[in-house]
């Protein structure tokens, strides 16, 4: 990595921390520091599994236990059995957690007005839209992509949002049982693999491969959820199941796919993919795309 990259990055994050208050024991003015006032934030009006908001925060659960007996000591939070399933903890506010989080919400609204008031029109717009394409580009850094088991629910609920869209989009609908099939045991080792990728918690998206032994391997089941597009998530996965597919000794990936996903065309093609002819029977495709893929270690 480039040394005057990695200094603009660390320099960001200082200005970053300094300006939002993330070095105050006493965040936004109270008598707590800001992990323990974001948690609070977001366990939220409704309550929250403790598992999610381990997840959703990436914080270790020894630390996030302390942190909710703290404010479990301050009378803002109750911990308990979930509903329905009392193994789960969750997290609720009380009716002072909730007077808690109203303060805090006005304070974090006079914060960030505080960072804009100094600037002019025009700075002002500068730095929203600059603080627009961080965040969204440090959420793509936080994609997780990586195996799972086509049975894990976040692999079964990619795939079922990956038929609905299909449904929504193809003319005449989708129905998976007329699709060529991509069964469990096809996407599991040896015969195959699915990918996911998930950020914080949540699943976004999946690529799934079948190999077929000297036989060209398949591209199955790509799909990324519509608010997480442009993050180059499909990108990530489609490199994923590409060098899998190298690993397991296949040299001719092959995926086909319907004319109205021109989204998913167009990053085949820029991702190398070449367009060939018909060489399956799958009823919703109009196109044909092939890939040869090199052995891993293998000189340019």
């Amino acid at each position: 990595m480039d040394d005057a990259a990695i200094d603009t990055v660390r320099r960001f994050t200082r200005t970053v921390t300094q300006r939002v208050g993330a070095l105050d024991d006493r965040a936004l003015s109270r008598d707590r520091p800001l992990g323990a006032s974001r948690v609070l934030w977001e366990i939220g009006e409704g309550g929250r599994d403790v598992r999610d908001l381990r997840a959703g925060l990436g914080l270790d659960s020894g630390y996030l236990s302390r942190l909710l007996r703290s404010l479990t000591r301050e009378g803002l939070v109750r911990v308990g059995p979930g509903t329905p399933d009392r193994r789960v903890r969750r997290a609720h506010l009380t009716a002072e957690g909730r007077r808690e989080r109203a303060l805090l919400d006005g304070r974090s609204d006079a914060q960030a007005a505080s960072l804009l008031e100094p600037l002019p029109p025009a700075q002002r717009r500068r730095l929203i839209a600059a603080m627009a394409e961080v965040e969204r580009l440090l959420r793509a850094g936080m994609v997780d992509v990586g195996p799972a088991d086509p049975a894990d629910p976040g692999a079964r609920a990619c795939v079922a949002a990956y038929a609905a869209e299909l449904d929504g989009r193809f003319p005449g609908g989708f129905d998976p049982a007329a699709s060529l099939p991509a069964h469990d045991d096809d996407l599991r080792p040896p015969r195959g693999l699915l990918v996911l990728a998930s950020l914080a918690g949540r699943p976004l998206g999946c690529a799934a491969l079948k190999l077929h032994g000297d036989e060209p391997a398949e591209v199955k089941r790509m799909w990324v959820a519509g608010d997480a597009r442009g993050l180059g998530i499909g990108r990530r996965l489609l490199a994923a199941v590409e060098s899998a597919a190298a690993e397991a000794g296949a040299r001719v990936l092959r995926l086909e796919t319907n004319e109205t996903l021109t989204e998913a065309i167009a990053l085949y093609r820029s991702a190398g993919w070449t367009e060939v002819p018909r060489f399956n029977d799958e009823p919703y495709a109009h196109h044909w795309f092939e890939k040869r893929v090199e052995a891993p270690g293998a000189a340019h």
